[in-house]
């Protein structure tokens, strides 16, 4: 069974900026697990709304990224990028994640990418999170006490 690298966020306040690292946990999901892929569903059909967002974002709102899965012969991971931009051909951004399967990709680092390689997004407003589906979609696997940690710390209100 293949499974694929997803990261968790553990430190999320004021997190997105380029200087930023995201420091997550890792977390190794089947390919073909349902709740995963179920959330990536969703973010890529809600995608569009997010774009209107981020191109006009209310003054609440705050930390936009995009979680993108990138691949080289070390395998695949989901991995966030922010800020972001569009490009001809798709999109570039800021890796603010260290990668620890793809060898060819470092943090800190601009990269291009296209929309069908997105897998998730997610903002803050109001100190809550929108978006971010794939974190809640992992939170059905996660000790209930570090779930409640991101729910009171981090703003997370998943529909499950």
């Amino acid at each position: 069974m293949i499974r694929i690298l997803f990261y968790v966020l553990l430190l999320i306040p004021a997190l997105v900026n380029a200087n930023e690292k995201i420091d997550d946990q890792v977390v190794f999901i089947s390919e073909q697990d349902k709740a995963m892929n179920t959330a990536i569903d969703k973010a890529r059909a809600t995608l569009n709304d997010f774009f209107k967002v981020a191109d006009q974002p209310p003054e609440e709102a705050s930390d936009f990224k995009l979680k993108v899965m990138v691949s080289d012969e070390n395998g695949v991971e989901h991995l966030w990028f922010s800020p972001f931009k569009v490009i001809e051909g798709g999109f570039a951004g800021v890796l603010v994640n260290e990668p620890n399967i793809i060898a060819s990709m470092s943090y800190g680092k601009v990269y291009a990418f296209r929309e069908s390689q997105i897998t998730d997004w997610g903002y803050v407003l109001n100190g809550k999170q929108v978006g971010s589906y794939t974190v809640c979609a992992l939170f059905q696997t996660m000790d209930k006490s570090v779930v409640e940690q991101y729910r009171t710390e981090h703003g997370f209100e998943c529909d499950s």
